[in-house]
């Protein structure tokens, strides 16, 4: 074998450190790294005002940020600005204050008072779904909220997963439909995934054909499967947004008269997960079909659709 001699300018090396930087930033998704962004930012500006320094800063310098925030901001918020914190010391190869007893005692101390439960948007499930999807017209922009509200729901999806569904990721077959779900939150890396979603017994809230539909209907036969419809009938040909997800939520939750205040494009994934596990659904198939890895979110969801189920409460005679 014959052995290569590497052979590195100064040109070369300052093109593989831009690659390799590039590469680093591909180890987060775009979202993560904004919200790290914006933390950060925050920080400064609370350093500067205060006379501080932000890199490096000290550990009181991060206690007394947390501190003020703790007034005004969820313990979740917290923890991630402390992630923020952390990465940005990493990144200019320093200590993380952020380790320090001071900080993690504090954070203790805030979670204890504060508690540490998500105020989590209500599920919408499948009697809510439902109710969604009647309010819906047959006109082009009701035949794609259709197909969005029961393709997300009986997927599981994320909001992100949804808008970025290709037609080239759809396989339509006899049992009802596949689709591969190339990227998502937790699969970063693009190993991918497929999620089968079986024909409904009912024509009106049956996924596979809704799709079909909104397929037809729309004339869309590559590309993005969700577009964006305007206000005068008309299909556009951009991809829509995951906050797209949400507005199409919260608009048909208060027309079907729901509160739409608690509802959110995470209530489909959340409602898919609660009403599977009221129906008795294993815990082993709702991960398969939402591609959760935490067995503790899932659970949560069991807890929430089984409430009723089995209740001590319903025995009592009253």
């Amino acid at each position: 074998m014959n052995n290569m001699v590497l052979v590195i300018d100064e040109n070369s090396l300052t093109g593989i450190n831009l690659k390799a930087t590039e590469y680093m930033s591909a180890a987060k998704s775009v979202n993560t790294l904004t919200a790290y962004r914006k933390d950060w930012q925050d920080f400064e500006q609370f350093c500067v005002l205060a006379g501080l320094n932000s890199l490096p800063a000290a550990a009181d310098t991060v206690v007394s940020y947390l501190t003020v925030l703790a007034d005004t901001h969820k313990v979740s918020t917290l923890e991630r600005r402390i992630a923020s914190i952390s990465q940005a010391h990493q990144a200019a190869d320093l200590n993380s204050p952020t380790s320090d007893m001071k900080v993690r005692i504090l954070m203790q101390g805030i979670r204890r008072e504060k508690g540490t439960a998500q105020d989590c948007k209500a599920p919408a499930v499948t009697s809510d779904i439902k109710a969604m999807v009647s309010t819906l017209p047959d006109s082009l922009l009701g035949i794609r909220d259709r197909a969005l509200l029961l393709v997300g729901f009986a997927g599981g999806f994320r909001r992100s997963e949804l808008v970025a569904l290709d037609v080239e990721d759809l396989e339509f077959k006899r049992e009802g439909l596949v689709i591969n779900l190339r990227r998502s939150k937790t699969d970063q890396e693009g190993q991918g995934r497929k999620v089968a979603i079986p024909y409904g017994s009912n024509c009106d809230t049956c996924p596979v054909r809704s799709l079909q539909l909104w397929l037809e209907a729309s004339g869309i036969s590559s590309g993005p499967v969700f577009r964006s419809v305007n206000r005068h009938g008309n299909l556009q040909a951009n991809r829509l947004s995951d906050k797209a997800v949400a507005l199409v939520v919260k608009r048909t939750a208060e027309a079907a008269g729901l509160d739409s205040s608690k509802y959110s494009g995470h209530s489909l994934r959340a409602g898919m997960a609660t009403s599977a596990a009221a129906a008795g659904v294993s815990e082993r198939a709702i991960m398969n079909q939402t591609g959760h890895r935490s067995q503790s979110m899932v659970r949560r969801y069991i807890r929430e659709g089984n409430l009723f189920n089995d209740n001590a409460a319903a025995r009592l005679g009253l």
